[in-house]
C-alpha cells in the first residue's frame, strides 16, 4: 500500500531500513483496498504505478502464506497459441483444504496427496493414461533418464577447451581460431531452439528428444573422423543443434508429469545435473584428452549418448495431455420430433429427464424406454459461429470452446465463465486421493444425479462404454469434450481425449515415436513467437542479463587453454581440466543460494507492499550480482596478467561463477514473473541471446583479443560491460510496471 505522501504523487524517500518494515495492519489484504488507493499513487515502493489501473498482469496478491491471487487477469489478453510449457508450470505455494476453507472458496470437490494435506495441481484425469497418474517410479525414471541426457548435452559447449592447443597443432592453426569450434556450437544450440520447440509443439515431445539422440550421435561421430578444421566447426554446428532441446524442453516434460507441489524438488535435480555436466563433463574430458587423444573424447560422447538414447526410448514416453479448462456448452432443448441420426443420439441412462416425475419403483431404464431425448448437432451453425465476428477474449478458458456473445463487460467475461463451469461441475460423493482408480455403482445412475437435471452427454467410442458405462468423469469436467463442441475441437483435446477414453496402455504401445500431429498452430509462427517478446522490456531486460550471466563463462572456458597452456602456468591437459572444479563449486553454491535469498527479500518487501508482489521485487538481487561478478571477472584477468599463483584466477573464477548463477536464476524467474503465459517462449528467447548473441559473437574475438593485449585489459572491460548492462535494472525498477502494461495494452504477442 503506498502511504499519504506516495497518494499526492510525490517520490517517497524512504530509507532503506523502512523499505522492508511492515505496513500498519489496516493497509494489508483487502483487495478492493488496495487497488482504490494505488490507483491514485504514483509512485510505490521506488516504482511507477500504471496511471489508469494497479491491476497489471503479472502482480500477485499475498492473501495467506497458503493462497496468492493474480491480478491483472482481465486485462491479460488470452493466448491464441500453444505453448511448450503447460498451464501452470510455474511454482507457487500448494493450497491446502484447510486453507481453501479458510478464505471462502466455493467448495468443490477436489483430488488430494495420499495423506490428504495438499489439493493437487493440476487435478488428474480418472484415466491411467494421464501421466500425472503414472505410478512415481516411472515419472522418476523418465526424469532421471532425461537428467543424464542433459548432464552429457550440457558439458559439451567447453568439451575440447582443455585440449584446444592439441587441435590447433594437429589442424595447424591458431589457438584464437579454435575457440571458434565453441561459438559456432553456440550457433547451432540457438537455432536448433527455434526449430525443436515449435516443432515439439505441434508433434511433441518424445520425436524431438529420439532425433535429436540420432543427430548427436552423427555429429560425435563426426568431429571424431573431422579430416579438417572447416569440417570439425561444421560438425560442432550440427552438434549444437543436436543438443538444443536438452536447454528448451525438459523443463516441460517435468511439468507435465509432476504435481505443482513435487516440481520444485525435480526441477532442482535437473538443473543441478545440467549445471554439473556444464562443468565437470570438460574435467572428465581433459582425462580421455591427457591418456588418450581429443578425438576419442567425442568417440566417447557417441557411446554414451546412445546409452542416453536407450534409456529415453524405454522411460521417457510422449507426456502430453490438454489441460485446457473448457465451459460446458449450453444445453439445447431436447428434440422429441427428429429421428436420431450420426450428429443426433439418444440420452443414455444416465441422463436424467426433465419435466418428467420421478416415479417410486420406476427404474431409469424403464423411464428411459417411454421417453427419449435427443441433442441434436447443426455441422453449418457450427462452422458459422468460428467464422462469426471475432470477440475480445481474456484470461480464462480455451477460445473457440462454447464462446457465446455476452451482454457483460469484456473485462469480467472470464471471471463470469470460470465461475459458471464451476456451478456447471457435477458433485461429487466425496474427496478423492491421487491414486485411486475412477469409482463405479451399480446403483441407478439417477441416484447420482439431482432431479429434473440433466447432464452433458460425452462421446464415447464403443469399446469405451462398453467397459466402463457408468465410470465417474474426471474432476474437471469441464476439460472433457461435449459431442456437441465436436466442431471446435482442437487436435490437441481430441488426442487427450483419445486417451482418456481408452484403457490402459501397455508397455509396448507406449514406444510409439510418433503420435501423429497434437496441435494446429503454424510452425513459421510458433518458430517467430520468441522474438516478437524482444519488444517486451522486462524480455529484453532479462535476455541481457541471462546472456552475459552464462555467457562469461564460456568466455573464460574459451581464454583457459591460452592462460593456463600457454601462458605462465604451462599446465598439462590434465591440470587445465582439473580447473573447472572451482567454477562447479561457485554455480552449485549460486543456484543453492539464488533462490532461497531472492524469496527472503520477496517476501519482506511485498510485506512492506501490503500484501503486494510485483515482479520488480526480483530486481534487487542485482547488488550481489554486480559485486560478485564485476569482483569475480576483473580479479581473473588482473591476476593472470601479473602472474600470481595459478589458485588466485582459479577462485576467482569460481567467484565468476557463483555470481552468474544468481544471475541467470533471477533473468529467468522476473522474466516468467512478469509473463507467465509466455514463459514456453521466453525461455527459447532467454537461451537465443545467450547462444548466439553473445557466446556466438565474443567467440569471433576474444581469444585473439586476448593474446594481443593481455587478459588484464580484456577482463576489466569485459567487467565494465557487466557493469553497463547491470545498471539498465535502475530504470528497469523504476519503469517495470508501467512497462508491463504497456505491453498488455499493445498486445503483440497475440497478433502473430
Amino acid at each position: 500500500m503506498a502511504d499519504e505522501s506516495a497518494s499526492t504523487g510525490a517520490s517517497p524517500g524512504r530509507t532503506w531500513r523502512g523499505l522492508f518494515k511492515a505496513r500498519k495492519s489496516e493497509d494489508t489484504l483487502e483487495k478492493g483496498g488496495i487497488g482504490e488507493n494505488q490507483q491514485n499513487a504514483t509512485w510505490n515502493m521506488g516504482m511507477l504505478n500504471d496511471r489508469e489501473t494497479i491491476e497489471v498482469p503479472g502482480s500477485v496478491l499475498l492473501l495467506s502464506k497458503e493462497r496468492n491471487e493474480p491480478l491483472g487477469l482481465r486485462n491479460a489478453p488470452a493466448r491464441t497459441s500453444h505453448s511448450s510449457l503447460p498451464t501452470g508450470m510455474l511454482p507457487e505455494p500448494p493450497v491446502t483444504p484447510s486453507a481453501r476453507e479458510h478464505t471462502g472458496e466455493q467448495a468443490e470437490e477436489k483430488k488430494l496427496t495420499k495423506d490428504g494435506q495438499i489439493i493437487l495441481d493440476p487435478q488428474p484425469d480418472d484415466s491411467h493414461n494421464d501421466p500425472l497418474n503414472w505410478p512415481s517410479w516411472r515419472r522418476d525414471c523418465a526424469l532421471l533418464s532425461l537428467g543424464l541426457y542433459s548432464m552429457v548435452g550440457g558439458g559439451i559447449t567447453p568439451i575440447i577447451a582443455a585440449g584446444f592447443t592439441d587441435v590447433a597443432h594437429d589442424f595447424d592453426v591458431d589457438v584464437s581460431q579454435v575457440s571458434l569450434t565453441t561459438g559456432l556450437y553456440m550457433l547451432g544450440l540457438g537455432l536448433g531452439c527455434v526449430i525443436f520447440s515449435p516443432t515439439a509443439i505441434l508433434y511433441g515431445k518424445r520425436p524431438v528428444y529420439l532425433f535429436s539422440v540420432i543427430l548427436f550421435i552423427s555429429s560425435a561421430v563426426w568431429c571424431a573422423k573431422s579430416p579438417s578444421f572447416t569440417s570439425l566447426i561444421l560438425a560442432r554446428i550440427f552438434q549444437g543443434i543436436a543438443v538444443s532441446p536438452v536447454e528448451c524442453l525438459p523443463s516441460a516434460t517435468i511439468a507435465e508429469i509432476f504435481f505443482l507441489h513435487e516440481r520444485a524438488f525435480r526441477i532442482g535435480i535437473y538443473t543441478l545435473l545440467l549445471l554439473g555436466g556444464k562443468n565437470l563433463v570438460p574435467l572428465v574430458s581433459a582425462v580421455i584428452i591427457n591418456a588418450l587423444d581429443w578425438r576419442w573424447v567425442f568417440w566417447i560422447v557417441a557411446i554414451v549418448v546412445g546409452f542416453c538414447g536407450v534409456l529415453l526410448f524405454f522411460f521417457v514416453p510422449e507426456t502430453f495431455w490438454d489441460r485446457t479448462p473448457v465451459p460446458k456448452p449450453k444445453r439445447r432443448r431436447p428434440s422429441f420430433t427428429k429421428r436420431p441420426s450420426f450428429f443426433s443420439r439418444r440420452s443414455s441412462a444416465r441422463l436424467g429427464v426433465p419435466g418428467v416425475p420421478q416415479t417410486p419403483g420406476v427404474t431409469g431404464e424403464q423411464i428411459t424406454a417411454e421417453t427419449t431425448e435427443t441433442t441434436e448437432i447443426k455441422p453449418a451453425e457450427e462452422r458459422s459461429e468460428l467464422t462469426g465476428p471475432k470477440h475480445e477474449r481474456h484470461v480464462g478458458f480455451a477460445s473457440g470452446m462454447g464462446d457465446q456473445p455476452s451482454t457483460e463487460p469484456t473485462q469480467g467475461a472470464h471471471c463470469s465463465s470460470m465461475e459458471d463451469s464451476r456451478a456447471a461441475a457435477a458433485p461429487r460423493p466425496g474427496p478423492l486421493h491421487h491414486g485411486e482408480a475412477p469409482a463405479t455403482s451399480s446403483t441407478p445412475v439417477e441416484s447420482a444425479t439431482p432431479k429434473g437435471r440433466p447432464t452433458d452427454d460425452y462421446f464415447r467410442d464403443a469399446e469405451a462404454q462398453r467397459q466402463a458405462p457408468l465410470a465417474l468423469s474426471s474432476d474437471g469436467d469441464s476439460e472433457k469434450m461435449s459431442f456437441s463442441n465436436l466442431g471446435a475441437t482442437t487436435m490437441g483435446q481430441a488426442y487427450t481425449h483419445k486417451l482418456r477414453e481408452a484403457p490402459r496402455r501397455t508397455f509396448k504401445s507406449q514406444l510409439r515415436i510418433y503420435h501423429g500431429r497434437i496441435n494446429q498452430d503454424k510452425w513459421w509462427k510458433a518458430a517467430v513467437r520468441p522474438f516478437v517478446l524482444y519488444s517486451y522490456p522486462a524480455v529484453l531486460w532479462s535476455s541481457a542479463v541471462y546472456a552475459c550471466s552464462v555467457g562469461w563463462l564460456i568466455v573464460i572456458s574459451e581464454c583457459v587453454a591460452v592462460i593456463y597452456r600457454e601462458g605462465y602456468y604451462e599446465f598439462g591437459a590434465l591440470s587445465t581440466g582439473l580447473v573447472y572444479i572451482s567454477p562447479f563449486i561457485g554455480g552449485v553454491l549460486g543456484t543453492a543460494v539464488a533462490g532461497r535469498v531472492s524469496d527472503v527479500i520477496v517476501k519482506a518487501m511485498a510485506r512492506r507492499n501490503g500484501g503486494l508482489y510485483e515482479p520488480e521485487f526480483r530486481l534487487v538481487m542485482v547488488i550481489p550480482i554486480l559485486i560478485t561478478t564485476i569482483l569475480g571477472l576483473i580479479g581473473f584477468g588482473w591476476s593472470a596478467s601479473v602472474d600470481d599463483p595459478w589458485i588466485v584466477p582459479t577462485v576467482f573464477f569460481g567467484v565468476v561463477s557463483f555470481g552468474c548463477s544468481l544471475g541467470s536464476t533471477t533473468a529467468i524467474t522476473f522474466c516468467v514473473d512478469s509473463y507467465r503465459q509466455y514463459a514456453g517462449e521466453a525461455l527459447v528467447t532467454l537461451n537465443f541471446s545467450k547462444n548466439v548473441l553473445h557466446g556466438l559473437v565474443f567467440s569471433f574475438f576474444v581469444t585473439g583479443w586476448l593474446k594481443t593485449d593481455g587478459s588484464k585489459t580484456v577482463f576489466v572491460w569485459i567487467g565494465v560491460i557487466q557493469l553497463i548492462v547491470l545498471l539498465s535494472t535502475i530504470p528497469m525498477y523504476i519503469y517495470g510496471k508501467r512497462a508491463r502494461m504497456w505491453t498488455v495494452r499493445m498486445n503483440l504477442m497475440e497478433k502473430f
